[in-house]
């Protein structure tokens, strides 16, 4: 065996020590570089930065007062026990159907979870919707205050069901069979072709690729607010009163 020579000695524990360190990083366990997410869904914001305003940041297209109305609805069905879960979608129907114009917003997190195409139904109007109803056969959509309840699998497949809560304006949805569901009709290279979705018979239908998906992430107890700026309904509407945005000390975590 050969031995090491004299002068080399002294420099024994230190060459044991590194080769234990090297050995312990070597077999430690390796993170996996984190998935690249959709364009569409941005990173979380710190909590100090939760803000309702960083939230609009991450929220492209959402305009101020419609999120207003919208958080104001939550804060409302929260507090009366209705919602159950810090989880609010909103549908801006003032936009195009060519336009993305539903979000998925995770209150507690500060996240948006989804952004994207919604169809509206076909006497709704074509590619702007016009008229809304709430009446059984109607093939138009609702506006006002949704909760999210169970899942089922019909005849659109995976689909999620709504209850309104504000009558005269949706709270014949279940009657109606207003469901959130995939379609193939929501497609952007339809609309491409068209000029417009293609549209429901009342339901606020998305695509196909990811409905189970946004379904999963909002069945159970959360809102939906299906906005239009209708002065009936603006009037009306005892739980779609603007909530104030950035008092002090409020944050998303506080007001969930």
């Amino acid at each position: 065996m050969t031995r090491l020579p004299t002068r080399l000695r002294p420099f024994l524990p230190l060459a044991a020590f590194s080769a234990a360190v090297l050995l312990a990083a070597w077999s430690a366990p390796r993170r996996a570089a984190p998935e690249l997410l959709p364009a569409a869904v941005p990173l979380s914001a710190p909590a100090a930065e939760r803000t309702h305003h960083h939230l609009l940041a991450l929220a492209p297209g959402l305009r101020p007062d419609v999120f207003a109305r919208a958080l104001g609805a939550w804060r409302r069905a929260a507090a009366e026990g209705t919602a159950r879960r810090p989880v609010l979608t909103i549908i801006d129907y003032s936009l195009p159907s060519t336009e993305r114009r539903l979000w998925v917003l995770d209150l507690e997190r500060g996240r948006l979870l989804f952004h994207e195409f919604v169809a509206h139904g076909r006497r709704t109007g074509e590619n702007l919707a016009r008229r809304f109803s709430n009446r059984v056969g109607s093939n138009q959509t609702s506006l006002g205050v949704f909760v999210t309840g169970d899942t089922y699998v019909g005849r659109n497949g995976y689909s999620l069901r709504l209850r309104g809560l504000e009558r005269g304006f949706n709270d014949q949805a279940e009657r109606r069979a207003i469901v959130v569901h995939g379609a193939d009709y929501v497609s952007p290279e339809l609309a491409g072709r068209t000029g417009r979705l293609g549209r429901s018979q009342g339901c606020p239908a998305v695509r196909p690729e990811i409905a189970a998906a946004l379904i999963d992430e909002i069945k159970g107890g959360s809102v939906v607010f299906s906005w239009y700026p209708d002065p009936r309904y603006a009037r009306a509407t005892r739980l779609a009163v603007p909530a104030p945005l950035d008092e002090p000390g409020d944050s998303l975590a506080a007001a969930s």
